[in-house]
């Protein structure tokens, strides 16, 4: 019998794209027996030896709960990957003050604990910029996400209030290139490149996920690029099995920081036919 790896995922993924079943067959190679787990499941995590955070796509609506089944999981004999203080640490989008303080180049970001549209209206002055980008700090798939130029109007105010009453956020300058050149994703495991996709959203649309009608493009990541994802890579301490890191080129060609997932992010394997094995091989490693 081989050992046995948990997939955590969501009790319905129907309506998601995910590649996942792509690495069942490197890691059977590699001597597992792969189970897909919901997350919110009721089992015993010490019959597993491994549990990969996979596709719990909806974690943002109870991270509590969420965080409490990591801490029951990283608590028992089976190995959990990513790690649970990497994840709580990535898990509010602070990280990225972090990352800035340790020399990564972010897109530019400013914090807020609470709605006040005064403030966020002054950030079109502050970032030189007639369009920005405002984000809840906990947030996936982009929920809640809005792109706003000015003057905002009163309902585009009300639903912000709404959104963020309670809820911290922060604003960033809107990167033209989303939309003309799209957003970056390259993909390490364990510690290695392994793959790079391109992300470009549908005509008029500024979101880069699959489900929102953006074109996935297998690409060759430039060589200052991946340069750029291995230095941000550096500073991350403990260093993820797995991580997709997002960038996008500015008007001044230098790649940013838009995201560094290290929770549950799409892998993307059937756009590099050696991506599933590494990735099988980096699991592996993690759970000797």
């Amino acid at each position: 019998m081989g050992r046995r790896c948990a997939y955590l995922t969501m009790q319905d993924i129907s309506g998601f794209v995910t590649d996942a079943e792509l690495s069942l067959a490197p890691m059977a190679d590699l001597g597992w027996e792969v189970e897909m787990v919901p997350w919110r499941s009721d089992v015993d995590w010490n019959d597993y030896d491994l549990v990969y955070i996979c596709t719990p796509w909806d974690y943002q609506n109870d991270v509590a709960g969420f965080l409490d089944v990591l801490a029951t999981i990283e608590g028992s004999s089976a190995r959990l990957v990513n790690s649970l203080d990497l994840v709580r640490w990535n898990l509010e989008k602070t990280y990225l003050r972090e990352l800035e303080m340790r020399g990564a180049e972010i897109v530019p970001s400013l914090f807020f604990s609470s709605f006040d549209v005064r403030r966020v209206s002054a950030c079109f002055d502050a970032y030189a910029t007639g369009t920005i980008v405002v984000k809840p700090v906990v947030g996936a798939n982009s929920d809640n996400i809005f792109v706003l130029t000015r003057p905002l109007p009163p309902d585009v105010t009300d639903e912000l209030g709404r959104a963020f009453v309670n809820r911290p956020f922060f604003v960033q300058p809107f990167i033209e290139n989303v939309r003309s050149e799209g957003e970056y994703s390259l993909f390490f495991f364990g510690g290695e490149y392994s793959h790079a996709i391109l992300k470009r959203p549908k005509q008029g649309d500024f979101r880069t996920q699959e489900e929102h009608g953006a074109d996935i493009l297998s690409v060759e990541a430039p060589a200052a690029l991946v340069e750029t994802a291995s230095r941000v890579l550096g500073v991350v301490n403990p260093q993820p099995v797995y991580v997709r890191a997002d960038f996008v080129r500015d008007a001044g060609e230098r790649f940013l920081l838009m995201e560094l997932e290290l929770i549950e992010p799409a892998l993307y394997f059937r756009t590099d036919p050696g991506s599933a094995t590494r990735f099988a091989r980096a699991l592996t490693r993690a759970a000797a």
